[in-house]
């Protein structure tokens, strides 16, 4: 009586081609990075939105001092704290310097720009990984899975009798690196779009502030020209 194959997963992950086996190996390397990924980021972006709220109930209060406030910041400070001090900081810097009201705006305006864009780097590093992991990751275990089967049917071939209980081990651990490939496909995909979608969000505050901390400054100027 013919025996049985051991059909579990484990199993069959082992008895799987050397090839094969990289392949799985290289999708769970992959998912593991991914998830790591995504525990830091959901951190930094919550962290980077709850930085905006607080900063923003400051900003806005009726009994808030900038000048105070450019001091509470620290230079190196992330997130929209270090967008307003690198605004105001340039602001201050310019103004001693008697130049135009115009060239102090536009010095201030370049500097929260430049600033913007290093926390929009900050915000979207690593997302390229994450996309690439969502893309790339199907197709990946795809080859292992063709590979398997390629295999089994080579094998099948060199046998008197062929019958499924000859091929379906094979046949099975070639399918298992389609699903570690979805497994690691899926969760990257889905990271990926909500990060972007957070980190746009964000980056698009960051911008409305960043105008409205130049209309302030600006309408400041002004009020000094004409005294």
């Amino acid at each position: 009586m013919p025996t049985t194959p051991n059909m579990s997963p484990w199993s069959l992950i082992a008895e799987a081609s050397l090839l094969v086996q990289l392949v799985m190996l290289t999708l769970v390397l992959a998912s593991l990075i991914s998830w790591f990924l995504i525990i830091q980021r959901s951190s930094l972006m919550a962290a980077a939105r709850r930085s905006l709220m607080r900063f923003e109930q400051r900003f806005r209060a009726k009994d808030t001092d900038l000048g105070q406030l450019y001091q509470a910041q620290q230079a190196d400070c992330p997130g929209i704290a270090g967008i307003f001090h690198a605004g105001y900081h340039e602001f201050a810097h310019t103004q001693r310097q008697e130049s135009e009201p115009e060239a102090v705006m536009e010095g201030v305006q370049m500097a929260m720009r430049v600033a913007i864009a290093q926390e929009q780097e900050r915000l979207q590093k690593h997302l390229p990984f994450l996309a690439t992991v969502g893309s790339v990751s199907p197709y990946i275990g795809l080859f292992g899975t063709v590979w398997g089967i390629m295999n089994s049917f080579i094998g099948l071939s060199q046998t008197e009798q062929a019958t499924l209980a000859a091929v379906a081990p094979g046949i099975a651990e070639a399918l298992i690196a389609t699903a570690i490939g979805l497994f690691a496909a899926i969760p990257a995909v889905i990271a990926y779009n909500r990060f972007a979608a957070r980190s746009e969000g964000l980056i698009n505050r960051y911008y409305s502030f960043a105008e409205e901390f130049s209309t302030i400054l600006h309408r400041r100027l002004h009020n000094r020209a004409g005294n």
